[in-house]
């Protein structure tokens, strides 16, 4: 079911992508030849509307657009016969749907998670064979008390159990409406990932209102965006290791997500990514294309058709090139993560 949520994840995150060119060019009147759903060779012709076939595509990663003359100026009704502004629409639609779709899961994520009540402590897990498995606690319990000591904080419990290791402590728990007494000995030594009780916690959160979560889905895109343009800066400043930094593939991506906790989490920063990406001034990417536009509004003077398609092909064999060499590194060099 992981890998599945998510190949399913990141074919929608792409469709959308693409949907967001389309859409841009029908409201800009640019003739667009096929829309297709996944990558080709192409399975079915689905239908034809106002001139655009529909298809369904063999490799379900995505999807993809044809508009009519996308590199060839000569032709009538098409991408590059459009004017510059209207390319820049076109082909800026992409980026700026996957940054929307990226806040929608913010916002998502936000009025889902709710405020953490960062007095009130939750028992979130609990591992088999541990001492809170074999005192009886349960997932969902609320730590009021600690050896008659009240418990405000997730920092206070772990300072008292890291005081009394090999101690057997009194615990009281709310569950529900009951009040409960448990003993419990906290470990020494407990197993590699596990701590002294064999819990992981988590704060009991409330609701929040809609226009609070926007704000913070708002900022958390603004916040991931920001990381991702300031990553080169750090590396070269050594604020970050060259693991932490690496880019990585279909694995790498597959790898973190099945140890992330929120899927939404995971999707908005992969949206996010996508369009912040594909927005840098690389030949091949969107980004690359917008560049090449400017000239045309900043000096009235076009880019030829033929060397700006030589620029991006080339630049599309070496981003090819590129993501191989990524992809194989998840595989040779497995990312190592926390």
């Amino acid at each position: 079911m992981d890998l599945l949520t998510f190949i399913l994840g990141i074919a929608v995150l792409i469709f959308l992508h693409e949907l967001g060119h389309f859409l841009a060019a029908r409201l800009l009147k640019v003739e667009v030849e096929e829309f297709g759903i996944g990558f080709p060779p192409r399975l079915v012709k689905l239908f034809e509307r106002n001139g655009t076939v529909y298809s369904l595509n063999a490799i379900p990663l995505g999807g993809f657009v044809r508009p009519k003359g996308e590199n060839d100026p000569s032709v009538p009704g098409g991408l590059a016969a459009a004017s510059p502004w209207v390319r820049l629409g076109v082909i800026f639609a992409g980026p700026l749907m996957n940054l929307i779709v990226g806040v929608i899961l913010g916002v998502l994520l936000f009025y889902s998670m709710g405020d953490p009540i960062e007095e009130k402590v939750r028992i979130a897990s609990i591992a088999p064979d541990s001492p809170a498995a074999a005192a009886g606690l349960r997932v969902g319990d609320l730590v009021l008390q600690v050896n008659d000591q009240p418990i405000a904080s997730i920092t206070e419990l772990q300072k008292i159990i890291a005081e009394n290791l090999e101690t057997p402590v009194t615990m009281l728990v709310q569950r529900g409406e009951q009040t409960l007494t448990l003993r419990l000995t906290p470990r020494a030594k407990p197993p590699e990932g596990q701590g002294a009780l064999g819990v992981g916690l988590d704060n009991p959160t409330r609701p929040i209102s809609l226009g609070t979560a926007v704000q913070r889905g708002v900022g958390a895109v603004y916040e991931n965006a920001r990381s991702i343009l300031l990553l080169p800066v750090r590396l070269m400043r050594g604020e970050v290791g060259p693991q932490e930094g690496r880019l990585v593939g279909y694995k790498g991506m597959f790898d973190i997500y099945q140890r992330i906790q929120s899927p939404l989490w995971f999707f908005m920063a992969i949206s996010i990514s996508l369009g912040i990406i594909n927005l840098l001034p690389i030949p091949a990417l969107d980004g690359g294309r917008i560049l090449l536009t400017l000239p045309e509004i900043l000096i009235h003077r076009r880019v030829p058709a033929n060397f700006e398609n030589v620029i991006h092909m080339v630049g599309f064999v070496l981003l090819i090139l590129l993501l191989i060499y990524i992809n194989v590194q998840d595989f040779v060099n497995p990312i190592q993560l926390p």
